[in-house]
């Protein structure tokens, strides 16, 4: 279970800066494990979701083709699926169509059925829509916008999955937001607060003098030699 302390203080930064804690935590660059592409937050001002990961797959293109028994069965075990678990969580649900999606999984019905089960949000490859109608304290990050739910049926439940080159597996701490999203790697957990807080004090020795009247290219030098000898 996460920290109540890092929970507060993940929900509070954007996941850009959760991705530069990360390589401070690690202590060099390179970190690849975000999502790579543009994606659409349902709500732009609605901060950050943070939560274990409750992974799915869906698809829209084609009607199923297993018997309605089977298909009506696999739906109430993924809705079950993401009722459980560790909390605070957050739906992950890849769509299969990716990048030709064109039925809408997250509606005003699904995205208040999730809060309702206690999830912090939902991030997909896939498609949103009822903008104007999903419930507050729910954002989605997903990969497009479209008015109708097409086909879209459950085909795995609990399964690794992608979202725009992330990989996201059944558990994974994921940090979301309308930059995108990030899986945490456990390793640095233990760390990451004293992470952030380091990273956030040395960008404020040039984000301060920056924003201060006065500002010129003499003050920048000196600001980005402190700037820099903190990093190392």
């Amino acid at each position: 279970m996460l920290d109540e302390t890092l929970l507060t203080l993940l929900r509070r930064v954007d996941t850009p800066t959760v991705c530069n804690a990360i390589e401070v935590a690690q202590g060099q660059r390179g970190f690849a494990g975000y999502t790579q592409g543009t994606m659409l937050p349902s709500d732009p001002g609605a901060g950050a979701m943070v939560g274990h990961a409750r992974t799915a797959r869906i698809s829209a293109k084609e009607p199923p083709r297993e018997p309605p028994e089977t298909v009506r069965a696999r739906r109430m075990a993924y809705y079950r699926h993401m009722a459980e678990g560790p909390r605070p969580a957050i739906a992950v649900v890849e769509d299969m169509d990716f990048p030709g999606c064109v039925g809408a999984f997250w509606g005003e019905i699904n995205t208040t059925v999730h809060k309702g089960f206690g999830l912090s949000g939902a991030l997909t490859n896939g498609v949103m829509r009822d903008l104007g109608d999903l419930p507050v304290g729910f954002p989605v990050v997903a990969g497009s916008i479209g008015p109708s739910h097409a086909h879209v049926h459950v085909r795995e439940i609990g399964t690794p999955v992608t979202i725009h080159g992330l990989r996201v597996c059944d558990g994974d701490l994921v940090h979301a937001d309308r930059h995108g999203a990030v899986v945490i790697p456990p390793e640095v957990v233990p760390d990451l607060a004293e992470a952030i807080e380091r990273l956030l004090d040395t960008e404020r020795l040039v984000l301060e003098p920056a924003r201060a009247p006065g500002f010129d290219f003499d003050a920048f030098e000196t600001a980005w030699a402190a700037f820099e000898k903190a990093r190392t």
